[in-house]
């Protein structure tokens, strides 16, 4: 049984979308699960330069995307790049997580948006690798141009959202989203944000946008305009 209190639906480009609490988008019309940034094994990556932290990223990341894909059942999905940290990251997957992996993928199309972080297919793991996917009205790519581009979904800017409430501030993961262009959150356990207010997102969102940020149970859409720069 779902957890998530209320379904956030929206409009783009004459789609109909759901925002998941997760971070990740369904697109129901083409029965499409798309994740952005999973950087499987950022952790094994960073132990190889000396920098140790708890093993357990890309099992914690397959977790959360196995809930995902079990709660709206897609028969596509699409990894948005950076799906490893580096090219490397598909050799060093651990064969319990490999199996995981195979497991979600089983049965239904996979496709692999190749990032700045793995420009190169990962090996041995199937699915189809591409450097970015026009789909109906919209386009799926890893990084979002300068340019308009109407019906973009990117990912590789990490957004995410602070707010105030009475008692503190929040700093939540968020999907960035001005109606021409749609800047998904990163999915993976141990991905950083940039704050949408940085100078990045000034170019690639058209004020004014919304920060559609991540609740335990429901996405909150929040207009720009109340959003707080991170604290110095």
């Amino acid at each position: 049984m779902s957890t998530r209190e209320a379904v956030t639906e929206f409009e783009f480009a004459g789609t109909a979308l759901i925002a998941d609490p997760s971070g990740a988008l369904y697109w129901p019309d083409e029965e499409t699960l798309v994740v952005s940034d999973l950087h499987f094994e950022k952790g094994s990556a960073y132990a190889r330069r000396g920098i140790f932290l708890p093993p357990y990223d890309t099992r914690a990341t397959l977790k959360a995307l196995g809930t995902a894909i079990a709660h709206f059942r897609p028969v596509r999905v699409i990894s948005l790049g950076d799906s490893f940290h580096d090219s490397w990251g598909s050799e060093r997957i651990a064969a319990r997580d490999q199996e995981l992996l195979s497991e979600l993928m089983a049965g239904r199309e996979w496709i692999w948006v190749l990032g700045n972080h793995d420009p190169a297919p990962p090996k041995t793991l199937g699915g189809e690798s591409v450097v970015e996917l026009p789909l109906g009205p919209l386009i799926f790519r890893h990084e979002p141009r300068a340019s308009t581009a109407i019906g973009e979904v990117a990912g590789h800017l990490h957004p995410c959202a602070t707010v105030g409430t009475r008692l503190r501030r929040l700093r939540r993961r968020c999907f960035a989203f001005d109606g021409s262009r749609l800047v998904m959150p990163a999915f993976g356990a141990y991905t950083g944000g940039l704050c949408v207010l940085d100078s990045a997102f000034a170019l690639v969102l058209r004020a004014p946008f919304l920060a559609m940020v991540l609740g335990r149970n429901r996405v909150y859409p929040i207009s720009h305009t109340k959003l707080l720069p991170d604290a110095a």
